[in-house]
């Protein structure tokens, strides 16, 4: 069978044209890829965001257990050892404490906006108490006697002062009462900052003092009993 050149080139050309693979360029093929993964049938059964955040904070957290055992004495159990231990001090720290109480600030102030007499705190911390508020009833009974104070010229009205500076500037000119005078304005902190509850012994003891402070002068000072003579 004889072959013509032109045939026998066209058909070499058939053959090597067979025998080239198809290239698809790569960023066309993987855009392609990109789109058929993003179709939603791919995605039905992926978690939610909320489980996704779950998933990653609960491996941040095994992750720094498995790093606190590695370094843990006796590996993971003594971790757990060394976490009851200080759930345990912790415990045994709240309970000989209490709840934290907040030291009091310049902030605290010890009266109100309203200013009133000494009569009528006296007034409403006797309603209190007659209700059995003796949180509030230990407050106005503590603002009474340093009201009293005041009005008594044995302290300078001073707005902003607090309980704690009340009875410390009280206790230079009543000495004998300084101690009660401290134990009042603690009192006062406790159930105004400190979240404890007072009882009726606690406002008896102060309405008691508020009464003796009634009765009792202060004592004048070197210079004070210089000028009076």
């Amino acid at each position: 069978m004889h072959i013509t050149g032109g045939a026998t080139a066209t058909h070499l050309l058939s053959r090597a044209s067979d025998d080239v693979p198809v290239d698809t360029p790569r960023l066309p093929a993987r855009e392609a890829a990109e789109r058929e993964l993003s179709k939603p049938m791919y995605h039905e059964n992926d978690p939610n965001l909320l489980e996704r955040g779950l998933n990653r904070f609960w491996d941040w957290v095994g992750g720094i257990f498995d790093t606190a055992s590695g370094i843990a004495p006796g590996g993971v159990l003594g971790l757990i050892v060394i976490l009851l231990v200080v759930v345990g001090l912790g415990a045994a720290l709240w309970w000989r404490l209490g709840t934290p109480q907040r030291t009091p600030g310049s902030s605290d102030s010890l009266f109100d906006d309203r200013p009133r007499s000494a009569a009528e705190h006296r007034t409403g911390a006797e309603a209190h108490a007659a209700a059995g508020r003796w949180n509030q009833a230990v407050q106005e009974r503590m603002r009474a006697l340093v009201r009293s104070l005041e009005e008594r010229t044995i302290l300078d009205p001073r707005p902003g002062r607090t309980a704690d500076e009340a009875a410390a500037e009280a206790g230079h000119a009543l000495p004998d009462q300084a101690g009660a005078l401290r134990a009042a304005a603690r009192e006062f902190d406790d159930v105004t900052y400190g979240g404890r509850t007072a009882g009726r012994p606690a406002y008896e003891a102060l309405r008691d003092l508020d009464l003796q402070l009634e009765h009792i002068k202060p004592r004048l000072s070197s210079a004070a009993q210089g000028a009076a003579e």
